[in-house]
């Protein structure tokens, strides 16, 4: 790893930290560098505030040093004026001679101004350390701009012998297929999403508060789908842990923390991916259930998926989702398997 690598790498690392944080902002960790030491550095904290350029600017306790030093940053610096001031003229400026980048910003107001600005003040430019590794962490934001949804994440747990529930699920009482390990793993995971979405039948049966209560973070907004207003407003997806966005069909007036959006359901999928979009939700755990999942499956409307495996079987019940993948990875949670599948037909 070349020394350009070993900063964007840092930047990354920086960058991680604003997950779940920064909606609809991309998550960006900037390093300044002066003699092969880190002067500064900065990540972006939260959407409204500023970004990680600023951060790393003002982390620097000599000033005099910027004008010699390099800032890495692992997306292109912004160069359009929105909640903040654009971080191309910020580093302008500061008279920063050399800007290594990690990727190009694909959102419209970006893409290239910000690294056109910088090349005519005279600053010296690289664009592409470690693209790769910085378009994964700009999925979200890349997907949202790009395919004008949000990037999904598909999650589901199944019995050993391929069930997700027994036949005769008593409603209200969901039915456990992993350990509490694997459980406090998909609370960190809504913490780092802007929403989850789950079909009539799963709030039915499961009662499910679809909340993160078992890891300190931002709630995600809970979406469910209820085409006929089946559901009781009684249950937990609609208490006041967190908000909560309902598709159907009917006209139902708004509670305090439910909104009722009405669509047509001719084609389900799309417009409710649509809507998603148009309220700048970049990112969707679809949490189930079977029909709900395989929806989305069968028209390729997903980024990537999760699974649990537990150590139970059933012999019979509702049949998991199906797909013919190969997992790009494998870990062991606890009693459980996790695999990993990326929608290698959306990947660049």
């Amino acid at each position: 790893m070349d020394t350009d690598e070993i900063y964007m790498k840092r930047c990354l690392e920086l960058a991680a930290l604003g997950l779940g944080k920064t909606y609809p902002n991309p998550m960006v960790g900037a390093v300044l560098v002066y003699k092969n030491k880190i002067i500064g550095e900065g990540w972006h904290q939260k959407a409204g505030e500023a970004h990680a350029e600023v951060h790393a600017i003002a982390s620097v306790k000599d000033r005099s040093l910027l004008a010699k030093a390099t800032l890495y940053v692992n997306l292109e610096p912004c160069a359009h004026s929105g909640k903040t001031p654009p971080c191309a003229s910020l580093i302008v400026k500061h008279k920063i001679p050399k800007v290594v980048v990690g990727c190009i910003d694909h959102f419209s107001k970006v893409s290239g101004k910000g690294i056109e600005m910088m090349r005519e003040a005279g600053i010296s430019l690289t664009v592409g350390v470690l693209e790769k590794d910085c378009k994964e962490s700009h999925k979200r934001f890349f997907t949202f701009h790009n395919n004008k949804r949000p990037y999904i994440i598909l999650k589901w747990a199944e019995t050993t012998d391929g069930f997700i529930a027994p036949l005769d699920q008593e409603k209200g009482k969901p039915f456990w297929i992993t350990s509490s390990e694997s459980k406090k793993r998909v609370h960190k995971w809504r913490t780092e999403e802007a929403a989850i979405l789950v079909g009539t039948k799963t709030v039915e049966l499961d009662n499910p508060s679809l909340t993160a209560r078992l890891w300190e973070g931002d709630q995600p907004l809970r979406v469910v789908i209820d085409k006929s207003i089946k559901l009781n407003s009684s249950l937990n997806a609609f208490n006041d842990a967190a908000k909560t966005l309902v598709f159907t069909k009917e006209h139902i007036e708004n509670t305090k923390t439910t909104t009722y959006q009405k669509i047509h359901f001719k084609h389900t999928e799309n417009e409710l991916l649509n809507e998603l979009y148009n309220r700048e939700i970049h990112s969707v755990i679809i949490e189930g259930g079977t029909k709900t999942l395989q929806n989305f499956i069968d028209l390729n409307l997903w980024d990537e998926a999760r699974v649990f495996i537990g150590k139970i079987k059933l012999k019979n019940g509702i049949s998991a989702p199906k797909f013919n993948l190969e997992p790009w990875k494998i870990e062991t949670i606890s009693s459980d398997i996790l695999k990993w599948y990326k929608n290698k037909t959306l990947l660049n």
